[in-house]
């Protein structure tokens, strides 16, 4: 009966601390989905396009200068990983960053767009597309 009485004491203090972890993990989210969304202003991309499923990859592709049917890339596995890291790079030369930043942005992305959408970095075109001229 008392291991019971403990088990339920233990239970309660956890609930607390599942809803503080929950609490957190939400501002987390709605911080990066602000910093995306001020990454797709910055690009002269409409802002809501970020909540929006494979919608958003597909913006950033453009952002990129990469071909929409690029999104297709996406689903298989392993190229998955490849067009992911060329599309961040690319992404980075967009906003005048080099190679170093794009790292930041495969490895600590929420990070790096905070960085990108709330710093003083400024959509320069698609990179991608200036390399194909």
């Amino acid at each position: 009966m008392n291991t019971t009485l403990l088990m339920l004491q233990g239970r309660s203090g956890g609930g607390v601390v599942d809803s503080l972890v929950t609490v957190i993990w939400l501002g987390v989210m709605v911080t990066i989905f602000i910093a995306y969304w001020k990454v797709f202003v910055k690009a002269g991309r409409p802002g809501w396009a970020v909540l929006v499923p494979f919608y958003n990859a597909y913006v950033f592709l453009k952002i990129a200068g990469r071909p929409g049917w690029w999104l297709l890339l996406f689903l298989i596995p392993l190229v998955n990983l490849v067009i992911a890291f060329i599309v961040q790079i690319d992404i980075a030369k967009s906003f005048g960053k080099g190679v170093g930043f794009a790292m930041g942005l495969i490895f600590l992305g929420p990070i790096f767009y905070a960085i990108l959408g709330f710093g003083q970095a400024e959509y320069r075109g698609p990179a991608a597309a200036q390399h194909a001229d």
